[in-house]
């Protein structure tokens, strides 16, 4: 026996519109909220289109948002947060205008500030492998590695 529930094209409607009001999604995981409805590709491409005629879906507001959040809250670096808007399907366009987000000088500063914090919670005594721990953080955090080895050159001294 069946025991999923199947929606109508208005039933599945409504629900992917509260579902883009409670928080900014992008088009991909609509598409996959919708496959995980059982929603055909006809009636999925149909509620998309009409989510972006009302407004509830719009992948610049996306893309905008996430890079604001991303660096403020998670203080990813750019190339952190290009790569998550990639792996969402979203297009350079909006990557390049969620970057223009970040003002250069909010960007530095919070890149010096992660990065003596963190410098400051190593435990390490060998400074090699202190240098090791920083810059792998930083890099993975999505910080460019010009600006992480020159960090750790000014943080770190032999």
């Amino acid at each position: 026996m069946n025991t999923h529930k199947t929606y109508t094209v208005i039933e599945a409607t409504e629900k992917m519109k509260s579902y883009c009001a409670y928080q900014e999604r992008c088009h991909k995981e609509v598409k996959d909220k919708l496959r995980s409805l059982r929603m055909i590709e006809a009636a999925s491409d149909l509620i998309i289109n009409t989510l972006i005629q009302e407004n509830f879906l719009n992948e610049t507001r996306y893309a905008t948002s996430f890079a604001r959040g991303k660096f403020r809250i998670k203080k990813w670096g750019r190339n952190r947060i290009k790569l998550e808007l990639k792996r969402r399907d979203i297009g350079v366009y909006n990557i390049n205008m969620a970057m223009k987000e970040i003002s250069d000088v909010d960007y530095l500063n919070t890149f010096y500030e992660l990065a003596h914090k963190k410098a400051d919670s190593l435990t390490e005594t060998d400074l090699w492998k202190k240098r090791k721990k920083l810059s792998d953080y930083l890099l993975y955090r999505g910080w460019e590695s010009h600006l992480v080895y020159e960090a750790i050159n000014d943080i770190i001294k032999p």
